[in-house]
């Protein structure tokens, strides 16, 4: 059975997102948990084209570097035209955070806002090895 939504996201991995910038921490010898929450994140349904809207939290133990604030919610109002699966940004979102920030631990949560009765919550985490 051939899915009305097949090819849509084939290259979402590659997608080419801004850049989110890291300052060096300076308490890296210290264990705590930096929690950033963007409750009016908007992407758009690749299949319909109409806004989705969601409240993405991530939650993370910094190691030597921080999340640049201005950077990261500029990175965030990149998908406020972009097509994208609830799964993938949300999986997105937290590579490209990794990546740039290189958390001991991280945790997000994109909990999308109901739409045809079905409330979607997408949660992943990450540990360092």
């Amino acid at each position: 059975m051939k899915s009305n939504y097949e090819g849509l996201q084939k290259n979402v991995r590659n997608l080419k997102t801004p850049k989110i910038e890291a300052w060096e921490n300076k308490y890296s010898d210290k264990e705590y948990i930096i929690t950033l929450d963007n409750p009016e994140f908007t992407c758009v349904c690749p299949k319909t084209g109409l806004p989705d809207f969601a409240d993405i939290t991530l939650r993370y133990k910094p190691g030597k570097y921080c999340a640049e604030l201005k950077s990261f919610k500029l990175y965030m109002l990149f998908y406020r035209d972009i097509g994208i699966f609830h799964e993938h940004v949300t999986n997105k979102i937290l590579e490209d955070f990794v990546s740039a920030c290189k958390p001991a631990w991280a945790h997000i949560r994109g909990e999308f806002n109901t739409r045809g009765g079905i409330k979607t919550t997408v949660e992943r985490e990450y540990k360092r090895r």
